[in-house]
């Protein structure tokens, strides 16, 4: 994997205004990839300095191991989950 698909995925999530959200394959699509996986791997290695917390799987669930603060930060966004879910038609952010 080259540093410009890093760059484009990072920019991408960068993107992403407070309170809005969008899925690993939205992502993967902005960046011009073909796979949501690979934005998941990109992800896990560098975004710390990025809004990964607005970065969701498809139906609008989290992660296990980040569900808690990934929801925490979400909601102080004014994201609000449902039964741990995120209604991804009324919260994803669209160009």
């Amino acid at each position: 994997m080259d540093e410009e698909t890093f760059e484009r995925v990072r920019a991408v999530v960068a993107s992403i205004p407070p309170g809005r959200v969008l899925s690993y394959g939205d992502v993967a699509e902005l960046a011009g990839l073909r796979s949501a996986r690979l934005v998941g791997r990109i992800m896990s290695e560098d975004t710390a300095d990025l809004p990964w917390h607005r970065v969701l799987r498809s139906n609008g669930t989290v992660a296990d191991h980040l569900r808690h603060r990934q929801l925490e930060l979400l909601r102080a966004e004014g994201v609000l989950a449902q039964d741990g879910k995120i209604a991804m038609r009324h919260y994803r952010w669209t160009r």
